[in-house]
């Protein structure tokens, strides 16, 4: 809610396209465009008036992502899943959405989580993926990076109402799962910031004919938004079961998120009718979730990429001595 400040400025509006928020003391923030940041005052441009904020009244100035990381942190209270298979990843890994989350209109939701959908390339093609936590864990579908080792990740950041692309080369595959068509990987370019993530749902709680949408890069053209409705929860194909949709999936959207309205991931983008209009699938959210809990099972080896599963050593009383 926008509030009157204590230096004395009056109505705070709201921007069509914001650039950036302006947090200042007494619980007051404005929304707009900077036009100039002196040492002394930040000059704003909220749409209809411009306005010089001394520099002493401003607690905090925040760009486009972290406003979207930010609105998503408050809109939707998190129950957190604790990581106990793997301790090293953090003590959350992934976040569901609180069940107070309200439904919001398509137009915003693609503001706030537009910039968690990224471009996964590879030298045999492209396709799309979605944060799921802001340490650039992020999950897309096998099929995406199979049998490749050259991954980089492209992330578009909204900053100043326009699109930056950021392209980040260290890209780690974490586990696999083949028969499921899905993939954990993780950046882990030193230059990495906090990214903005997406909270996973449930596809079991949509019913046929409710709003979905889809953020991806079809066709190579990044950020596309495309909406629609739930045809069917119950699809089988090649004894798997999938979410149908009227929402278009195209190549390169494999990989991309499924969102309901209220703005959780329900499911993953993974392939379409190739001679009919409106026929996409997605993978429901469920076997990401499975997925993601039992990731030490599905873990990439690194030293045998052929093999996308991790054995450990048998135990061994005793240890054979070195040869000489």
């Amino acid at each position: 809610m926008l509030k009157q400040c204590v230096c004395s400025l009056l109505v705070l509006g709201c921007a069509a396209a914001p650039a950036a928020t302006v947090e200042l003391k007494g619980q007051a923030s404005v929304t707009g465009t900077i036009l100039e940041e002196k040492h002394d005052k930040i000059i704003i441009d909220i749409g209809y008036t411009v306005l010089v904020i001394p520099r002493d009244q401003v607690l905090h100035l925040l760009h486009d992502n972290e406003v979207a990381a930010k609105t998503m942190a408050k809109a939707a209270p998190t129950a957190v899943v604790t990581a106990d298979a793997a301790p090293a990843l953090g003590d959350s890994f992934y976040r569901t959405a609180a069940a107070s989350l309200q439904e919001q209109n398509v137009r915003e939701l693609v503001r706030i989580l537009g910039s968690a959908v990224v471009q996964v390339r590879t030298p045999g093609g492209l396709g799309s993926g979605f944060f799921i936590n802001p340490d650039g864990f992020l999950i897309t579908n096998f099929h995406v990076v199979e049998n490749e080792t050259q991954i980089s990740v492209e992330v578009f950041d909204l900053k100043n109402g326009q699109l930056e692309r950021n392209s980040y080369k260290k890209v780690r595959i974490v586990a696999l799962n083949k028969f499921g068509d899905l993939a954990l990987l993780h950046i882990e370019d030193k230059d990495a910031p906090k990214f903005v993530s997406v909270p996973l749902g449930e596809s079991d709680k949509l019913s046929v004919g409710d709003h979905v949408f889809a953020i991806g890069s079809p066709l190579g053209l990044a950020r596309s938004v495309t909406e629609g409705i739930l045809s069917t929860k119950t699809r089988e194909l090649e004894g798997e079961l999938y979410l149908q949709t009227t929402a278009q999936i195209n190549p390169g959207n494999s990989g991309g998120p499924l969102f309901n309205l209220r703005g959780e991931v329900v499911g993953v983008t993974n392939m379409k009718i190739t001679f009919g209009e409106g026929l996409g699938f997605a993978i429901p959210v469920e076997s990401v979730v499975h997925f993601l809990n039992h990731r030490d099972a599905f873990a990439y080896d690194n030293d045998n990429p052929s093999n996308p599963y991790r054995y450990l050593e048998p135990p061994s009383r005793v240890k054979k001595a070195a040869t000489p």
